[in-house]
Order: C-alpha cells, then sequence, then structure tokens
C-alpha cells in the first residue's frame, strides 16, 4: 500500500491566496470527527481536462490587446505551467458572442461548397487560437458546435429567432459542417468533437435553432453520421443535446438506440437551468459508457448581474465540483475574454468571464473566476481518474481524483461565512487543514 505524506493546501479567497503544508501520521487515536475520507482504489471516470470558448466576440477583444497582454492571458490559460487549458470549444458561424451575425456562405445554389468562406473565422477567431496551441505546446482539442445553419436552410428564413432546419437541407447542412471540420484540420488544428446544435429547445434573439428529440435523431442517423463517414470524419466524436440538465434524461433517451448508439459519444450539457446533478447520474446509470460534458457555462449579467466577484466564482465552483461528482469528464467554460461590458454581444446578452479587458483603460482585468477555475484545471490532470470520499458536513463541497502520476487531489469549496477544520484521512493516515471561509482550495497529496 502506497504511503501519502504530505498535503500542500492551496486557499483561494476574496481576499488572495494562501498556502500551508501538513504532514499525514498514523491515525492512531482512530479520528472520528470533522473528517473527509479518501478512498483512491475507488474510482470512477476519468478526466479528459479543462477549457473554454473562443469566440468571434473573445478573439475580436483579444485582438485590440497589447502583445505582453495577449501573452499574458494565453500563458495563464494554456500553458503547462499555469492553468494547463487543452480543450476549446469554437462555435460554427457567428453566435450571439459575435461582432454580428455571419455565416461561411449564403447561396442556396451551391450544394458543392464553392463558395464557402473560411475568412471570417481566419480574421480573429484563428490568430487567438494560434497563440493558444502555441502557448500550451501541444495540438488543442476542438469542440465545434453550430449556433444556426445559414438563413436559407431555415423555414423562418434568419439565423436568428429559432426556426429550424427546413426538409431537404439535411444533407447540404451537414455537408456544410463537414467543411468546417476540414477547414480547421487543414491548417492543422485537431478538431476532436461536435455538437449538433446548440440549445436545440430554445428560439433565442440571436443565432439559434429548434430540434425537437425525434429532428435531432433523424439528422443525425440519416445525414450528419453518414456525412462524416463519406469525408473520412468518422472518427470525429457526436455530442448530442447541448442544453441545459434539467432535460439531459429525456433528450438522451430519446436519441439514443440500437440504431444510434454507436454515432453517440456523449451528451453535451449547460448549467443555466441550476444544479440537476442527479439528471448526470440517472443518465450516467443508464448509459454508462456515454461521456458527459459541460459545454458551457458562465454567469449571465441578466440573471446574476455584475458586480458580485467572489460570489460568482462560489456559484461556478459549486457547479463544477457537482458535475465532477456525478460523471462530468471535460469541462468547457464559455468565453475566455470579454470586454468591460461582458460583450462585444450583438445580442445584448452580456456575461462575466474569467478575463475582461477595459477597452478605455487598455487594461486587462483577472476576475476571481479564473482564480477558481485555477484549483481545478491546474491540479486534475488529462487521464486523472476521480476517487470516492465521504465528508462530514453539508458546509463543503468535494471532490477527489487520482493523477496519472499517483498523487491524489482534493478540491474543497466552503460557501460558509466561517473557517470549518478538515481532517483529511487517507490509507490509515491522517492530515490536518482548515477550510477558510468562503474559499476554494486545492490540497494536493504526495
Amino acid at each position: 500500500m502506497e504511503k501519502y505524506r504530505e498535503l500542500i493546501w492551496k486557499q483561494e479567497t476574496g481576499r488572495g491566496a494562501e498556502v500551508s503544508k501538513a504532514a499525514f501520521r498514523p491515525d492512531t487515536e482512530g479520528i472520528e470527527n470533522r473528517v473527509v475520507n479518501l478512498y483512491p482504489e475507488i474510482t470512477f471516470q476519468e478526466m479528459e481536462g479543462f477549457g473554454g470558448a473562443i469566440t468571434d466576440a473573445a478573439a475580436y477583444v483579444y485582438s485590440m490587446m497589447s502583445q505582453g497582454q495577449k501573452q499574458r492571458l494565453i500563458e495563464t490559460y494554456f500553458s503547462p505551467d499555469k492553468m494547463k487549458y487543452g480543450l476549446v470549444r469554437i462555435p460554427m458561424d457567428s453566435c450571439d458572442f459575435s461582432t454580428g451575425m455571419y455565416e461561411a456562405m449564403p447561396r442556396e445554389d451551391d450544394r458543392g461548397l464553392r463558395s464557402f468562406s473560411f475568412a471570417r473565422t481566419e480574421q480573429y477567431i484563428l490568430p487567438m487560437l494560434e497563440d493558444a496551441q502555441k502557448a500550451a505546446g501541444k495540438p488543442l482539442k476542438i469542440m465545434l458546435s453550430p449556433w444556426s445553419p445559414p438563413a436559407f436552410m431555415k423555414t423562418n428564413g434568419k439565423r436568428m429567432a429559432g426556426g429550424s432546419l427546413k426538409e431537404g437541407m439535411e444533407g447540404f447542412w451537414a455537408d456544410y459542417i463537414c467543411k468546417y471540420i476540414l477547414e480547421f484540420r487543414e491548417r492543422g488544428f485537431e478538431v476532436q468533437r461536435i455538437s449538433l446544435q446548440n440549445e436545440p429547445k430554445a428560439a433565442q434573439a440571436w443565432d439559434s435553432c429548434v430540434y425537437t428529440p425525434e429532428q435531432e435523431k433523424r439528422f443525425l442517423r440519416d445525414y450528419m453520421y453518414p456525412a462524416l463517414v463519406s469525408h473520412g470524419l468518422g472518427s470525429t466524436e457526436v455530442f448530442i443535446w447541448d442544453h441545459n440538465k434539467e432535460r439531459l434524461l429525456e433528450r438522451v433517451s430519446s436519441i439514443i438506440d440500437s440504431d444510434t448508439e454507436s454515432m453517440v459519444a456523449g451528451a453535451a450539457f449547460h448549467w443555466y437551468s441550476g444544479d440537476h446533478f442527479e439528471a448526470l447520474e440517472l443518465t450516467r446509470q443508464k448509459y454508462p459508457d456515454l461521456k458527459l460534458i459541460i459545454s458551457e457555462s458562465c454567469i449571465e449579467y441578466t440573471k446574476y448581474g455584475a458586480g458580485e466577484g467572489w460570489g460568482h466564482a462560489e456559484k461556478l465552483a459549486h457547479e463544477v465540483i457537482g458535475d465532477l461528482n456525478y460523471g462530468m469528464c471535460a469541462f468547457y467554460d464559455w468565453n475566455l475574454l470579454l470586454d468591460e461590458r461582458g460583450g462585444p454581444n450583438h445580442a445584448g446578452n452580456f456575461c462575466h468571464a474569467p478575463f475582461l479587458y477595459d477597452r478605455r483603460q487598455k487594461a486587462l482585468l483577472p476576475q476571481e473566476i479564473q482564480r477558481c477555475f485555477a484549483q481545478f484545471s491546474s491540479h486534475i490532470l488529462p487521464g486523472a481518474r476521480r476517487i470516492g470520499f465521504s465528508k462530514y458536513t453539508d458546509l463543503l463541497d468535494v471532490t477527489a481524483f487520482r493523477n496519472p502520476d499517483g498523487a491524489i487531489v482534493t478540491v474543497v469549496l466552503n460557501r460558509s461565512p466561517v473557517d470549518i477544520p478538515v481532517n483529511l484521512r487517507l490509507e490509515g493516515e491522517v492530515a490536518q487543514a482548515v477550510s477558510l471561509a468562503r474559499s476554494i482550495s486545492a490540497g494536493v497529496i504526495r
């Protein structure tokens, strides 16, 4: 049995960071109170990694910054010495977080996609993506998601306000998505996965398209998956749903059957409708081989306001810990960068981001959420396995992983106004720590 000797306890609060160390000692007294037990022999899902979205808006703001500011932001996120992000989500064509609506090809008569133009993606998104991949020192794994087909393919004739994919356009749209994947691949980027549609239940005031479960299933089975295979892209993972968790189980159950099971790598979800951690658990129990990923989460200013600071970080940390404990294997934050208003957004749907850029002051502004996310991504490494634990109080949110190098990482969130003692108990030994009031701690055990 491997013995762990030292706990490095790294804490972040709204007041700053603290680091302490504690030795593991034999549990000769049989300690019973204030205990968090860790069980590395009991394992669950493997973690693929953490990342965020390079939207047109994020990349546009990035283009405004100085070279030094760009380097600071990109290295914070993607350097192997810092947050270690290895995943990137990118919209296909415009989304609400774009400087305006655009699409790569507006011609209904061009079934051969000869007029397809990648210029809009090349303008802002690719320069930021190239810098990110350089900082990471390895190929980043990209997820592509569409917010809407081109307007001419839709029943309402426009990118916004929902509408559906026109009957007879399914094959055209599937080829268009494949063209996007190929454009990225031809430029040396690895497109690991796609989702079929961002938020397919919502007719938004911005780029959106509605699919019923039956429509999504039919598009996947009869058009999208065959198109991937015919274009030599059969290894691209396909994710369904890509919307809020409260309907995850129903949507997955409606789409996956004996015909589609082999076509679906996983289900993507968002956090905007609340915790619903049980929905992940139920989905995982029914479909144990299905990957579960959070493809989008952020603080919406219309719902939570813009000025809460550390409180925003606590909300998102609670979400991440719960999703990890119920089976999530990959995490994608939403915009990596926005301006001081939480934009640009062509529909006025402003949100928070881990970095903001004040255009008037020309100042890069790290936010508390950035330090919060770093507690996860800097310590829980790709290939880590979630392990069993038990905790003594519901005042703490806890998760735990064993990294490929054998180190144990436990992340502890204390949203209460008081310090809470923690006795970490592992393989017959105990180390003592304190979870500070309103803090998120990463305990690394070696």
